[in-house]
């Protein structure tokens, strides 16, 4: 009996040290310091920057005003107002774009609100689309960078996506932009530099007019960007990352606004792991490529608190089996692949996040980590299947 738990604990470990071996790979290459590249080159296409809208009249002007002033002669800002029962189209109309109004209560989510965008561009499309949530605002230079990277290079291109939690916030949310700085800036940025392409993320992205108009938007998958870029990569175009320009938004003040924020990223991406990951990983295998391969085995990773829950749980049960039977090797394999889920974090946070969360605060991490567990049970028995939209600060 002894020999087959200590069988099944390893085959657990070596599992979960796969997504833990390439987090670390992604943090060790991605440690040395992030530089500007230089200035995109060539012809600026012609674009059309498109907003995906929900009852967004808290937020939508600081987005609208982030984006203007990048705009030149030519190009066009479009706000897809989709089933608002706010202002939200009156206030982005007022604000210098143009709306388009979309009612359907029947298809609700993002990808229906951008599939409706799209198909209206198609009697005088752009040369790039360009797509920007509507609580999210466009650093400097940014259209401009990800339109001709587009353009010339024919791939989805990826701007580095940030979430910032408010300076008064407390330490959950800090910690919680962490996870999201090693999601989006520090995995994605160890890929580039191997010349491996990334995820989508949903915002700050840009395509060139054939491969927007041909993608499969018009669904209410709860990871539309996660679903597209893997569609993409299928068909042998994988997203490319652009580190150099930021598009960035903030963590809702709001319990209960955060709550379905979190519930939704993490349920879509649990998903997305159980029914996309083994055929993109197979059919790259197939068909020899080493993109679809490496986006399989970074969809693999898990969300960070549920891979260090993952982690301290075979820990846990590893170091009881040697209580009870003596047996060493099951709980020194799990310190192995503890200390390398540790190494990766702390590369991570020791370049990029120490400047935002404290060292007080990451030792907080492990009660970070316990505090989501109600959130992984919720996938098993009450999983979040439909797109809901996160409330925002001071809405009812």
């Amino acid at each position: 009996m002894s020999f087959l738990v200590a069988t099944l604990l390893f085959i657990a470990l070596v599992i979960i040290s796969i997504p833990v071996l390439l987090l670390l790979l992604q943090a060790m290459v991605a440690f040395f310091p992030l530089r500007k590249g230089d200035p995109a080159t060539g012809r600026r296409p012609t674009l059309t920057v498109l907003v995906p809208a929900h009852n967004e009249s808290s937020g939508v002007i600081a987005t609208i005003s982030s984006l203007l002033p990048q705009l030149r002669d030519g190009d066009r800002l479009i706000v897809v107002a989709d089933n608002c029962s706010d202002d939200t189209a009156a206030i982005a109309l007022k604000a210098g774009a143009k709306v388009l109004i979309r009612t359907d209560l029947l298809r609700r989510g993002k990808g229906y609100a951008l599939d409706f965008g799209v198909r209206a561009l198609a009697e005088a499309p752009p040369e790039v689309v360009i797509i920007i949530d509507a609580d999210c605002i466009a650093g400097t230079g940014l259209i401009d960078r990800i339109a001709r990277l587009s353009f010339h290079t024919g791939r989805p291109i990826q701007a580095l996506s940030l979430m910032r939690a408010l300076e008064n916030s407390g330490p959950m949310k800090k910690i919680a932009e962490f996870a999201w700085l090693v999601k989006n800036l520090v995995r994605p940025l160890g890929y580039h530099r191997l010349g491996l392409p990334c995820q989508l993320m949903g915002t700050g992205m840009a395509f060139s007019w054939d491969t927007i108009s041909t993608a499969s938007l018009a669904n209410g998958n709860l990871v539309e960007d996660l679903k597209l870029g893997m569609d993409l990569a299928k068909a042998g175009n994988p997203p490319l990352f652009c580190p150099e320009v930021l598009v960035s938004s903030t963590f809702p003040m709001s319990e209960s606004g955060t709550q379905t924020q979190r519930t939704r990223w993490e349920h879509g991406h649990i998903s997305m792991i159980l029914t996309e990951a083994r055929p993109l990983l197979f059919g790259g295998l197939r068909q020899r490529n080493a993109g679809m391969i490496a986006l399989g085995l970074d969809l693999c990773v898990p969300p960070l608190a549920l891979l260090t829950l993952m982690v301290l749980v075979l820990f846990a049960v590893s170091g009881l089996f040697a209580v009870v039977t003596g047996n060493l090797v099951p709980v020194l394999f799990a310190c192995l692949v503890m200390g390398l889920m540790v190494t990766a974090v702390m590369l991570s946070w020791w370049r990029y996040g120490r400047e935002r969360l404290s060292a007080a605060n990451l030792a907080m991490a492990v009660f970070y980590v316990f505090w989501k567990i109600p959130l992984y049970l919720k996938f098993f028995v009450s999983r979040q299947v439909d797109w809901v939209r996160s409330k925002r600060d001071g809405e009812l």
